[in-house]
């Protein structure tokens, strides 16, 4: 069951972390000024269609947390771009041309099965591959 000022408190959070007006925050996720208005002071309960156009907008919030409070909000686990940079201050290898890239540390492969490949973009998204 939602709990409408626990959700409350947490779209006002998202709203203040992308420094944004209630009015600009319903321009972008595409709904009234008065949807968000109701839904902060507790009048209304979030749709699902709004839900929906708050993480459509703002693909960093995740949709337990907002809904129930567990997980992460994006504030608490960003990093500046100077701290990430210095996370990965190896260079990663370009694949263009390269067949495998192997690793000391990789074992021998011959006899065994992919279970799962996962791809890794830099926007700090992925896609994941499982063998139906």
């Amino acid at each position: 069951m939602l709990n409408n000022d626990d959700f409350s408190k947490r779209l006002q959070k998202v709203i203040d972390f992308y420094a944004e007006t209630a009015s600009s925050f319903s321009d972008k996720i595409g709904v009234q000024r008065s949807s968000i208005s109701h839904i902060l002071s507790g009048r209304n309960k979030p749709s699902l269609d709004f839900v929906m156009k708050i993480l459509s907008a703002y693909p960093e919030v995740d949709l337990y947390w907002l809904l129930n409070g567990q997980g992460k909000f994006p504030a608490e686990q960003q990093k500046s771009k100077a701290e990430t940079k210095q996370d990965f201050e190896t260079p990663i290898p370009s694949f263009e041309n390269k067949k495998e890239i192997k690793s000391e540390k990789q074992p021998d492969t011959k006899d065994k099965t992919i279970d799962k490949i996962v791809i890794l973009y830099k926007d700090g998204t992925f896609r994941e591959f499982v063998e139906s």
